[in-house]
């Protein structure tokens, strides 16, 4: 990328390394098979659901519209700043190269161990669709290393090649999503909609957490759904025409996604047999049942074999952003092994070590779960509360802009609503991370404050790391000048 584009915040052209093969479609395609829908309502609304029943249905709905005004502000920052990587250029341009680093430092965190979990949790669907016991640690995790690293073949094709399996990933959720939720809907309602407005909860649980209370611990399964619109910004190098193709993305993504995941959720809420079974635990996987039940022993393989569809798409989209964050940090000499993350290659218009990195630190994540199985729940734990942390700064660092003077040059403009918007954006995220890192009910402290502690662990130790190395110095590219 030239010095001048940086400067103007203008884009690379093709010469400078990426090559903009990546349309509209491709990139909402990006963001939707990141944000996976399918794959988070099957692994999180139980939780929702143990918790509160179903009205969780309507705390999915408002992380929806959460995340829709996070993506809007979003896409007034990258509509000005078109740049590979997102957060990290994002806020080192809107407030300073050391709010970029630590912005880069811990999104590159989360991501990272994102791949992980969703690899890992892709392995037993996988080995139900090949016939591989999955019983045994040793057997995951050979099949969740398979598929990162088929992942990393695909994001090694180029963003051509990227942008088509994206593409066909999309499709086959959509369809997915519209079987699944119709199929549900007819073959497998046990309630009416009345059950929405319901509180179903055990007599204890009633006493001892009010209904507010109930519907604001649920609101995590909407907290872990509604990311992965910020992908089609990571490669926004790669997108023809990126001030006005990415911003849309965004918001489709959140659209297209929030109605896939509403329209699943319902489907599956309403099919549920026993609710006061899901909330006192007697159901342990009651997504599970109700696919059986209502598609079958043979049915049921035919769908685990979708949702695996959407794991592997979920895993290669994630792969693509991550890679191109660290390639973007590397390209400013802000990480170790700089030199080898910013290497091109030309021919396949790739950084192929960054995207080396982003399959070997996955990897690692995964294997350490030979090891310690609490050690890689804690470097899982880290994954939401990560991604919503490097969020708010890109929010902070655009409120403190706007109310500095900043007005966005972009194509893309919120106008007089870019104050309350980001005011309220901000509002969400905080409210998300509290939810995240709250204390769990646990048998000891460590696995109750797991997720504070992993946090404190990733940031607490980057913060010593960039005022005792400085990485945010070794850059001339620009930072701050936003306002």
């Amino acid at each position: 990328m030239t010095t001048q584009a940086i400067n103007t915040g203008a884009v690379a052209t093709e010469a400078d390394g990426f090559k903009r093969d990546m349309g509209f479609w491709g990139n909402l395609a990006l963001g939707f098979t990141y944000l996976s829908p399918v794959v988070a309502v099957y692994t999180t609304l139980a939780i929702g659901l143990g918790i509160a029943g179903p009205p969780a249905f309507w705390v999915v709905m408002l992380a929806a519209v959460g995340q829709l005004l996070v993506a809007l502000v979003f896409g007034e920052v990258v509509s000005q700043y078109p740049i590979a990587g997102g957060i990290y250029p994002w806020n080192r341009r809107l407030w300073g190269p050391k709010w970029g680093w630590f912005s880069g430092w811990v999104y590159t965190f989360a991501i990272c161990a994102t791949i992980a979990s969703v690899a890992y949790g892709a392995g037993p669907f996988l080995g139900l669709v090949i016939g591989v016991d999955t019983s045994a640690p040793l057997p995951v995790v050979g099949l969740a290393i398979g598929i990162i690293l088929f992942a990393t073949l695909v994001n090694f094709g180029g963003t051509k090649l990227l942008s088509q399996v994206a593409f066909w990933g999309f499709v086959a959720e959509i369809i997915a999503t519209l079987v699944i939720g119709i199929w549900l809907l007819v073959g497998g309602r046990k309630h009416d909609l009345s059950v929405l407005f319901m509180d179903l909860r055990p007599a204890e649980l009633m006493q001892s957490q009010t209904f507010v209370a109930a519907l604001a611990a649920a609101a995590i399964t909407g907290i872990f759904l509604f990311y992965g619109f910020e992908a089609c910004g990571d490669v926004a190098e790669e997108v023809k025409n990126p001030g006005v193709v990415v911003p849309r993305a965004m918001r489709m993504t959140i659209y297209v996604g929030g109605m896939a995941a509403a329209f699943i959720s319902l489907g599956l809420i309403l099919a549920v047999p026993d609710y006061q079974a899901v909330m006192n635990g007697t159901a342990t996987d009651p997504v599970g049942e109700i696919f059986v039940s209502v598609f079958g022993p043979n049915g049921f393989k035919v769908l685990m074999a979708i949702v695996l569809i959407s794991f592997i798409s979920c895993v290669i989209s994630l792969q693509a952003a991550a890679s191109r964050l660290l390639y973007s940090m590397g390209r400013d000499k802000q990480l170790p092994g700089s030199a080898l993350l910013t290497k091109f290659n030309h021919k396949r218009h790739v950084p192929p070590f960054a995207m080396l990195a982003a399959a070997v630190f996955p990897i690692v994540v995964v294997l350490i779960s030979l090891l310690s199985p609490d050690a890689l729940l804690a470097v899982i734990s880290f994954c939401s509360f990560g991604i919503y942390f490097a969020f708010s700064m890109v929010t902070v660092a655009s409120l403190r802009a706007r109310l500095k003077g900043w007005k966005p040059a972009g194509p893309f403009k919120l106008g007089a609503w870019g104050l309350p918007v980001t005011v309220l954006a901000l509002i969400w995220q905080i409210f998300g991370m509290y939810i995240v890192i709250r204390p769990a009910e646990a048998d000891n402290w460590v696995q109750s404050w797991l997720v504070a502690l992993s946090a404190a662990a990733v940031l607490g130790f980057g913060l010593i790391y960039m005022f005792v190395a400085k990485p945010y110095s070794k850059t001339t590219a620009p930072a701050g000048d936003a306002v």
